[in-house]
């Protein structure tokens, strides 16, 4: 099988069910988001970070499959039964992790900026484009009803994402950037 089939070659693309929609489409711009998420999450598992730590975001990871293949299919031609989408535990197992995380660190007292080791900054490009793709998510729901359990573990994945990169700071002993307020000069 050939990688290439041409068949988009006319600026449209098949979506699971066969319908043909423009490559602009936002049905397209939500699960090339999530694509891109994916992979750099993948980058992020390059780095040095803990067995349990990349098992979670391994599986972060295949639940992006699944939501970008619940994304891509029309329902209108293909059962809902035959895509899985997420799972009220699935949300669970996100906002335990981020509570683990969290009890970690110190408190939050001031705003951070991204950066202090590659993998911290990394995190936050995580987060920032899981918060675009949240942003996508909800602009498709306004044309496609989305999942309600994807939509809440795609908002749960920002605050992880936020949390891992204060962990992995404070797991390597590395200071977070405070951000600094502007001072008035007299």
């Amino acid at each position: 099988m050939k990688l290439y089939t041409k068949t988009g070659d006319e600026g449209e693309t098949g979506l699971i069910g066969g319908t043909r929609v423009p490559k602009n489409h936002i049905r397209l711009e939500a699960y090339g988001t999530v694509d891109e998420l994916n992979s750099f999450i993948g980058l992020l598992t390059t780095f040095q970070i803990d067995n349990s730590d990349l098992l979670f975001l391994q599986s972060i990871q295949n639940k992006l499959f699944i939501i970008g293949s619940y994304l891509a299919t029309d329902f209108s031609k293909y059962s809902k039964t035959k895509v899985s989408p997420l799972f009220e535990k699935d949300i669970t197992s996100i906002e335990k992790e981020i509570d683990r995380l969290t009890s970690e660190v110190p408190a939050l007292k001031n705003f951070v900026l991204p950066g202090g080791s590659q993998a911290s900054a990394l995190c936050h490009i995580c987060r920032t484009i899981t918060r675009r793709l949240e942003r996508r998510l909800y602009d498709l729901h306004e044309q496609i009803p989305v999942d309600k359990n994807i939509l809440i573990y795609i908002n749960r994945m920002s605050d992880y994402f936020f949390a891992l990169s204060r962990y992995l700071l404070f797991k390597n002993n590395i200071q977070e950037i405070l951000w600094q307020k502007n001072e008035e000069n007299d």
